[in-house]
């Protein structure tokens, strides 16, 4: 306790990180990185956009906690405000319960930079072209000089480069010489050697091809169990962070709505946001895949006119967002504990509904719309136009019809069609007249 204490104060100091974080009264864990009423603002007076609103979660020390929502939502700048790049507009981070968020110490900050390492989401831009992967990897070495010798630094070097399923004579290549799972194991092997705490994965896998994400999530698993790491893994796709995570927090426009374990999140999806992310699933059989009912979100639904919403714990370490009466309700439904269907199939032998009257009109107006655009008038400006100017009328109606504008087509037609037939006509005489005078 006496170590502790002492740790804990050097950290108030600025000097360094104490070895261990607060702990979770409500379940006995070590918390590691806290954040606590985080709002991020970009731009000035009017045009300020609120990125995050009053994002608050912890992180528990050895655990995957994933950051899920649709591209916009903040999970990026949250990630980058861990990491020191995004600055707050207003809460704090705390790291092992010392603020690392705002003004600190020189001393602290290199600590933090030390301990929470990023893992980015392209990993063709995160690296620089210009240095060999020897480079990229001993840069953090270097900075801070992690290693006793030269023969050190290669050592480590080259056991990282092994570990990430490279080879040492990739250490002499250029980023552009790999493929991109290479890259993003170059990525990888550059933030471990480290040796971090907390490393924040702004969705490392989005950009590589199907068959390689399952081995660079393993490969993340890995790490996890033999250094101990924590995650802090962004995401968009549910269906990885189910099979990687312990918690998962979702985000909607900057504001966490619902937090909960993994399996209880997809059993018992409550906020209506997180049931559309999971009915967004794709499910592997095109046949139910075809029939299968998406259900959409509609903030609107929600009615915080007078009574205000907050995130509230329901039970179960289950964190939901939503007014007196709403938590009412998600209480209700969790305390049934029946597990909540967000996925419907439809049943592809039910019989096709009836179409109202109003669907009917819908459709004729719809159809209308298909066979005469919106510019197909058909004004008699056409026809007279094609009628003084037949050959342009001629190549006019056929673009028309071309583009299905029906009515400005026929009535070209005419116009070019009659001004033909009156310059055959005159030409007639002419001729006819000249024939005679030649007699």
């Amino acid at each position: 306790m006496a170590t502790l204490k002492q740790d804990n104060e050097r950290a108030v100091r600025g000097s360094c990180l104490p070895e261990h974080g607060p702990i979770d009264e409500s379940t006995g864990r070590e918390i590691l990185l806290s954040l606590k009423n985080v709002d991020i603002t970009f731009g000035k007076g009017e045009d300020a956009v609120r990125a995050v609103q009053n994002a608050s979660f912890n992180i528990y020390k050895g655990e995957t906690f994933s950051l899920v929502g649709e591209s916009g939502s903040g999970k990026t700048t949250i990630g980058r405000a861990v990491i020191r790049v995004n600055p707050l507009a207003g809460g704090e981070i705390d790291y092992k319960g010392v603020r690392i968020s705002g003004k600190i110490s020189h001393a602290l900050d290199r600590e933090v930079i030390r301990n929470i390492q990023m893992v980015f989401q392209d990993p063709a831009a995160s690296l620089n072209e210009r240095a060999t992967v020897d480079y990229i990897i001993s840069e953090g070495l270097y900075n801070f000089h992690l290693f006793e010798n030269e023969a050190d630094r290669v050592r480590k070097v080259e056991e990282m480069i092994n570990e990430v399923g490279l080879l040492p004579e990739h250490l002499t290549r250029y980023p552009h010489e790999f493929s991109g799972g290479q890259r993003q194991r170059i990525g990888i092997a550059r933030a471990m050697v480290m040796e971090p705490e907390l490393v924040v994965a702004d969705e490392p896998i989005s950009a590589l091809d199907v068959s390689i994400r399952a081995q660079v999530l393993n490969l993340m698993k890995k790490f996890q169990k033999e250094k101990d790491l924590t995650y802090l893994f962004i995401a968009h796709d549910l269906s990885v962070v189910r099979f990687i995570s312990d918690r998962i927090g979702v985000i909607y426009k900057g504001r966490i709505v619902e937090i909960a374990e993994a399996e209880e999140l997809f059993n018992f999806p409550l906020h209506p946001y997180t049931h559309s992310l999971i009915s967004a699933i794709p499910i592997p059989d095109p046949k139910l895949e075809k029939n299968k009912v998406l259900y959409t979100y509609d903030p609107s639904i929600h009615d915080y006119s007078t009574d205000q919403p907050e995130l509230v714990c329901i039970g179960h370490d289950h964190y939901v967002y939503g007014n007196k009466k709403e938590i009412e309700e998600y209480k209700a439904i969790r305390e049934k504990d029946v597990p909540v269907k967000p996925i419907t199939i439809r049943d592809p032998n039910a019989p096709v509904e009836t179409h109202t009257q109003e669907a009917e009109a819908d459709e004729i107006a719809e159809e209308e719309f298909l066979v005469h655009p919106t510019h197909d008038t058909g004004s008699i400006w056409y026809m007279v136009i094609s009628f003084f100017l037949p050959i342009l009328g001629i190549i006019a109606a056929f673009l028309f019809k071309k583009f299905r504008h029906t009515r400005n087509y026929k009535q070209c037609r005419k116009g070019a069609i009659a001004g033909f037939v009156v310059i055959g006509v005159i030409l007639a005489v002419f001729l006819l007249l000249l024939w005679r005078v030649v007699a």
